[in-house]
């Protein structure tokens, strides 16, 4: 089976390279397994939904990659890591996906994942000067929104506890947010990417809105619903797909 995929691959994604990382990002054991997963791997997720110019391919790769870290999929991260890199993702670009989804999906997600990449990083050889600066120089932030955001949450969870409401404000959003290694576009695409993958759609109303305000079109927005449900699966995604329609009638009004 990893022939034909390796096949199909090269024949949609016109990269030797990228081809190849694609098609092993499913295990050989697979096709002995599970033919017809194989086969649906092969014909419609790598065939069909990975070519599908709605989303980028280097989009699409930065989308899984978030997805698998929130899943804690760290088996399949080191083979996602070298396709994401082949697709135009950067190592500064991975290692702050990491470290801004500890935030979103916990510590001990970001630290696997960092441990499944290093042996990625030291074979291509990345170095320290090729990571994001610890404590770099700030994008601009957009005050107004943040006084709105702010008054929010003071509204509703001051009394619940101060402690979330202060370093919500103080860390993520006037600081993590503000990190330049992520396009605001990016930062907010993992994000989203993170709440459907984790089967919070509860969350996705703000940070959908902000990835638009961002530059998120709304056929990307939809094309990323249709590639998580092949990673994070139907049921995730459909109960994200509410959520967004919301999102989108609001913001055609």
């Amino acid at each position: 089976m990893k022939p034909r995929i390796i096949a199909t691959a090269l024949a949609l994604a016109g990269s030797s390279a990228l081809a190849q990382d694609m098609a092993d990002t499913l295990p050989d054991a697979v096709g002995s397994v599970a033919p017809a997963l194989a086969a649906y791997a092969s014909d419609d997720l790598f065939g069909s939904v990975w070519t599908d110019d709605a989303l980028s391919m280097r989009d699409r790769a930065l989308v899984t990659f978030a997805a698998l870290v929130t899943r804690h999929e760290i088996t399949a991260l080191g083979r996602h890591t070298d396709l994401a890199l082949d697709a135009g993702v950067t190592p500064a670009e991975l290692s702050e996906t990491i470290t801004h989804l500890a935030f979103y999906t916990g510590w001990g997600n970001a630290v696997a994942a960092a441990e499944a990449m290093a042996p990625i990083y030291a074979a291509r050889g990345v170095s320290a000067e090729d990571l994001p600066a610890v404590d770099p120089d700030l994008l601009p932030l957009n005050e107004k929104a943040e006084a709105a955001r702010e008054e929010t949450v003071q509204s509703n969870y001051a009394n619940v506890s101060p402690g979330v409401v202060e370093t919500t404000r103080e860390i993520l959003f006037l600081d993590l947010w503000l990190r330049p290694a992520l396009e605001p576009r990016d930062r907010s695409l993992v994000t989203v990417a993170a709440l459907i993958a984790a089967g919070q759609p509860e969350q996705m109303t703000f940070h959908l809105n902000r990835a638009m305000d961002n530059g998120l079109t709304q056929e990307e927005a939809g094309a990323m619903l249709s590639h998580l449900a092949f990673y994070a699966g139907w049921p995730r995604v459909f109960s994200a797909m509410p959520v967004a329609r919301q999102v989108f009638e609001s913001r055609a009004n």
